[in-house]
């Protein structure tokens, strides 16, 4: 796949913020084209996080270690932003590991050009904090879904609004997500199936 052109990007970004085409002229030229494919490693544990990506193909989990296992903290398809948004911002290593889920296709912005495009003028800034705003809201969500719902509310929740995930991501990769071992998600499913 080639670089974007300024009219993707901003078909991408439009929906969170809508800005002029010649901004995304300057954020096409930055963006880096990546390819991973499904179980490939894209940010390990223990490392700092050098882009911000928008998932143009595939699916990525993020994943922190408990001591005994991978437990998923994110899942992310097309056209969602995508990183270790606290390493990326803090330039820092963090416990949690970026993999994808399958063959994916990452338009990637390195932190030093996505600066350097925030503070070419006011626009820049905007979209920055429209990004970041996205990150926490949609993080915050889940969060508060994590610790007000009870197990089979967030099946449910999950299975409604995005029920592509249940042919796309592994069975045990949602149940981590949903806070489950995969035997109570299997258990879960099943008495959702016989009501």
């Amino acid at each position: 796949m080639n670089n974007p052109s300024p009219q993707d990007v901003k078909k991408i970004f439009d929906p969170y913020y809508n800005a002029d085409i010649s901004i995304w002229e300057r954020f096409s030229e930055k963006i880096q084209v990546r390819h991973f494919f499904r179980s490939e490693i894209i940010k390990d544990y223990n490392s700092v996080e050098k882009y911000l990506n928008i998932i143009v193909k595939g699916s990525v989990a993020l994943f922190v270690w408990n001591g005994n296992k991978d437990v998923c903290i994110n899942l992310l398809y097309e056209h969602n932003f995508m990183s270790d948004y606290l390493s990326f911002l803090n330039q820092r290593p963090t416990v949690i590991k970026t993999e994808a889920l399958e063959d994916t296709i990452l338009w990637s912005i390195h932190h030093k050009d996505l600066n350097m495009l925030y503070s070419a003028n006011e626009t820049g800034l905007r979209i920055g904090k429209a990004i970041s705003e996205i990150l926490y809201i949609r993080k915050q969500s889940e969060q508060i879904n994590l610790l007000t719902k009870s197990p089979e509310e967030r099946y449910i929740g999950l299975i409604t609004e995005r029920p592509e995930i249940f042919q796309r991501t592994p069975l045990k990769v949602i149940a981590s997500y949903l806070g489950l071992t995969a035997e109570s998600l299997s258990r879960i499913r099943r008495r959702i199936a016989d009501k």
